[in-house]
């Protein structure tokens, strides 16, 4: 029998990376930060544009007002490296100067990665493709 996608059981759990896959993982998102911040900092040296524009895509939380499966789609489209990428693109295709932004963009979510806060499954804000946020560790140290 095929189900719909968006039918998900009240009792589904998802996968989450463990062992050397999240800790690569984990490790690409530190590169990555470590890449948008050198990038950032080659192209300009503004301190308060860096600090206004870190936390920009931490504001597709309040999609989650809308539920857990909008509110999942829209943080996701905002914490995926295509989303950065595009804006780098867009940035050199016209000339606008938005590409230290995408380097500041960048550098958000690789940050994020590192720390272990990855994609959110549309179950709940918790549930993330590198572990559950603010879960206790089982008896093998996964969260």
């Amino acid at each position: 029998m095929i189900t719909s996608p968006l039918s998900i059981p009240p009792d589904h759990v998802f996968p989450v990376a463990r062992g050397n896959a999240r800790l690569l993982l984990q490790l690409e998102g530190l590169a990555a930060c470590a890449a948008g911040l050198w990038g950032y900092f080659f192209l300009t040296d503004n301190l308060a544009m860096l600090a206004a524009a870190v936390l920009l895509p931490d504001l597709a939380m309040i999609a989650y007002a809308f539920g857990p499966r909008t509110g999942a789609r829209i943080y996701n489209l905002a914490h995926t490296y295509v989303a950065p990428a595009t804006l780098a693109l867009a940035a050199l295709a016209t000339g606008l100067p938005l590409l230290p932004l995408a380097c500041v963009w960048m550098a958000h979510i690789g940050l994020d990665r590192a720390l272990g806060y990855g994609l959110k499954h549309p179950t709940s804000f918790q549930e993330t493709h590198l572990r559950r946020v603010g879960a206790a560790p089982d008896d093998q140290g996964h969260r």
